[in-house]
Formats: C-alpha cells, sequence, structure tokens
C-alpha cells in the first residue's frame, strides 16, 4: 500500500477517535504493555494499527470499520453517532445499540449532498452543512430506516467549493457555528463571509460574522470551564515547507480579526499583501501549531476514561501534509497544555 495512502488512512481513523467521546483509544486496563488491535475484523480494509504510536497504558481499536468518508462526527441519542462525509455526499448513522463501544449497525441517512462534511445533533433535530447551506433532519433517530425530506435552515453562504466544506458545532449560547473558508490559498475578498467563523440561531435566523481573518477553520470546540471558544485554522501554502504554521486560537468574543491574508501564526506578515507591514492590529495565534499538518478536529476532553491530568486538555487531529517534501502530521498532538504525545506512523 502506498504509504501516503496509508498515512491519509490512519489520519481518518484518528479523527474517528478524537471526536467520538475518544472512546477508541482507552486506558488498558491491565497496567501493563499497550496491546495492539488487528482491525481486519469482517467489514473493511485491514489497518495496521500496531504502527501507531500511543501513551503507556492505552490501546487502540476499530470502532465501525464500514463508515465510507467518514469526516466529521457527532453524537446523537444514546447509541448513535452521526458522520459526515466530503466527495461521498452522504450522512450516516452509526449504532451501537448493547453499549460495547463496538458498531453493530451502519445506515445510510442522506445521498446526494454537496459535500456534507458537518453535522450536529440538537433537540432530536440533525443539522447537516452543505457548500452553500444548512439542512435540518427533524426526529431523525425515530426514523433511521425511512428518513425524513430535510429542511433548508440556511441557504445564504457563498457556493466555492475550494475550502467550502465546513464543520458544525452548536456553542453554550445556543447558536450554530459555521465557518466560511477563504475560496483560495490567499486571496482578500469584499465579502465579509469568506475567511470567517459565522454562527445563526437554530431556525437559521440572526446569521452573522462572529470571527473574521480565519483562513479554513475545520474544527473548534468552547473551554468546558468559561464557555470560550477555540479553533484550529489552515495556513496557506507555498511558503516554504516550515511556514506558515496552522494555529490555535483563542476567541472569547465576538469580532477578532486573526490576521488573514495578512499576517500569520504569531505576527508573520504575508509577502503577498502585508510585506514588511505590522501585525499589531490583529489577534495572533494562541499557539502555533507546525506548517501543513492540516489541523483538523480539535476537542477539549471531558470524559473520564483517561487519566485526570488530560481533563480538560484540548486534542488536535492532524490530518497530514499534502505538499510537503518531507510529510508531516498525521498524528494526535496536545494543545496549550499536557506533554506531547503523538499517534504517528
Amino acid at each position: 500500500m502506498d504509504k501516503r495512502y496509508l498515512l491519509i488512512i490512519l489520519a481518518a481513523l484518528i479523527v474517528t477517535a478524537i471526536i467520538v467521546a475518544l472512546v477508541l483509544v482507552t486506558p488498558d486496563q491491565t497496567g501493563g504493555s499497550i496491546p495492539f488491535v488487528s482491525s481486519d475484523d469482517g467489514g473493511g480494509a485491514s489497518l495496521p494499527l500496531d504502527t501507531i504510536t500511543l501513551p503507556p497504558g492505552f490501546s487502540i481499536a476499530v470502532y465501525a470499520p464500514d463508515v465510507p468518508g467518514a469526516r466529521s462526527l457527532t453524537h446523537g441519542p444514546e447509541g448513535v453517532i452521526f458522520v459526515g462525509t466530503r466527495g461521498e455526499g452522504k450522512v450516516y448513522a452509526v449504532l451501537d445499540r448493547d453499549g460495547d463501544r463496538h458498531a453493530d449497525r451502519v445506515v445510510t441517512v442522506a445521498t446526494g449532498l454537496s459535500m456534507p462534511n458537518g453535522v450536529a445533533y440538537r433537540d432530536g433535530s440533525l443539522y447537516v452543512a452543505e457548500v452553500s447551506r444548512i439542512l435540518r433532519f427533524d426526529d431523525i433517530a425515530g426514523r433511521l430506516d425511512k428518513p425524513p425530506k430535510p429542511v433548508v435552515v440556511n441557504d445564504g453562504f457563498p457556493g466555492d467549493t475550494t475550502h467550502g466544506w465546513k464543520f458544525i458545532a452548536f456553542g453554550p449560547d445556543g447558536m450554530l457555528y459555521i465557518p466560511v473558508g477563504a475560496p483560495c490559498n490567499v486571496c482578500l475578498r469584499a465579502d465579509p463571509r469568506y475567511a470567517s467563523i459565522m454562527r445563526m440561531n437554530p431556525d437559521g435566523s440572526d446569521l452573522g460574522v462572529f470571527a473574521s481573518g480565519v483562513r479554513n477553520s475545520v474544527g473548534f470546540d468552547w473551554d468546558p470551564r468559561t464557555g470560550d471558544l477555540w479553533f484550529t485554522d489552515n495556513g496557506r501554502d507555498w511558503l516554504g515547507d516550515d511556514l506558515p504554521p496552522d494555529e490555535l486560537n483563542f476567541a472569547p468574543e465576538m469580532g477578532m480579526h486573526f490576521g488573514f491574508p495578512y499576517c500569520h501564526g504569531e505576527g508573520i506578515p504575508d509577502p503577498e499583501f502585508n510585506k514588511g507591514g505590522s501585525c499589531d492590529q490583529f489577534t495572533l495565534a494562541a499557539q502555533p501549531l507546525p506548517a501543513h499538518v492540516a489541523s483538523l478536529g480539535m476537542r477539549f476532553y471531558t470524559g473520564d476514561s483517561f487519566p485526570g491530568e488530560y481533563h480538560n486538555q484540548v486534542f488536535i487531529a492532524e490530518h497530514g501534509s499534502w505538499n510537503r517534501r518531507v510529510p508531516t502530521g498525521y498524528r494526535v498532538s496536545p494543545g496549550p497544555t499536557g506533554e506531547q504525545y503523538s499517534c504517528v506512523v
């Protein structure tokens, strides 16, 4: 198998593990060496899990082998995980009815959608983000085998497919947060929706920009202690192997500008849009991440399976580079606190 393809498969597996409440990577209760599990369990391609490096006392296993193109995930009612995709145009429901942390069934609940990457669940309804609109599937958990026709909640988003796929999530304020990526590698558009994180009410009303200067965020979460928003942002390309960094950013209030396309990282002026200029007027990265790691899923860990030092720790799923001469990423890395543990090939 081609190594780059193998890395991408493993990165997808890591994203699944981190977003589904980290149920796949669990402490080894025996306290002994790390047990590695073969994924060739009758459903999907065999994944070489024994090549993934884990912290002492942890193990990893496949939760659901038959979910082609799995991208973003969200918890539904007990025993149900909803999964979005990109190129497949599908949304799945992954069922674990007996609670044994292994999926019993995968149901396709929607097909023919435009990059339905983002999924969020609230008050019995599944919200799905296409490129240019947000859909809602009402009472979905009770109608998995005969899903309802979706309601169009809001169709007021740009139709550009470059960075057009969306991660979505409900914030502690009850509003749905939706990023709109820059439709380019690096550019400036007059439309303020581009390169932003937007938010709206669950019914689609009051859509507006929450944060600007965000090139392409595909993951965010709120600090469980303060309710403040943190998000990852993917840096631009073609400034070399090591510039600019990807970013972990902190947005405690509405109206902040995080620099794109003028500045990157902790204050690197863009050579096309701000050569020799200042970055003082922008909010800089709370933590720069390695260049080109393609930071995607980002979560505060609030579970009770991991040791105490992981509680409220940020975990970032790095998809991995696509154009760096020496590939980088393909791992789960910590945020501002905690010791560096990585899942790597």
